[in-house]
């Protein structure tokens, strides 16, 4: 059943403000790294806004917040993989792709999501050297935030 009115529209999941959603979303990414449960170096990065895609800027919006771990081996890194895999569905995520993907190296990558939060995460494991460049074990984390509205009488403003 799909609505006729206008499908390139986003249609966003609820109201929130932004810094409620940047809140969670640090929190999120804080549990993710709690569930690797590793030690490395982590990129300093914070969760940033985006449009959500095919809005208007300034009403809608989405929050992402990539981040990336480094330093460890490249076992260490796979076991961090593993316990995402079975430690996400025990704080209400769902494992929706977990193997290796389509790039040259056939990297490791785990996508869930968390229909209660409405969020999903998307993690890749890159091995030391990977595909052909020079590169230290990394985890790459992407989380990402349904669409939301801002309240009324507010708008994003930041990106």
């Amino acid at each position: 059943m799909t609505d006729q009115a206008d499908s390139s529209t986003p249609k966003p999941v609820g109201t929130r403000s932004v810094d409620d959603v940047d809140a969670e979303t640090k929190q999120i990414s804080s549990q993710i790294l709690d569930i690797m449960a590793v030690k490395g170096k982590m990129s300093k990065s914070g969760p940033g806004v985006s449009t959500c895609e095919g809005a208007e800027r300034g009403k809608l919006f989405l929050m992402r917040h990539p981040w990336s771990l480094t330093g460890a081996s490249d076992a260490e890194l796979m076991q961090a993989m593993t316990r995402l895999k079975e430690g996400l569905p025990k704080h209400g995520w769902k494992v929706v792709e977990y193997g290796p993907n389509s790039s040259k190296s056939k990297s490791l990558e785990l996508t869930a999501d968390h229909v209660e939060k409405k969020f999903a995460v998307k993690v890749e494991f890159w091995e030391k050297n990977s595909g052909g460049d020079i590169n230290d074990p990394t985890l790459l984390v992407n989380v990402v935030s349904a669409c939301y509205q801002v309240p009324e009488g507010e708008e994003v403003d930041r990106y």
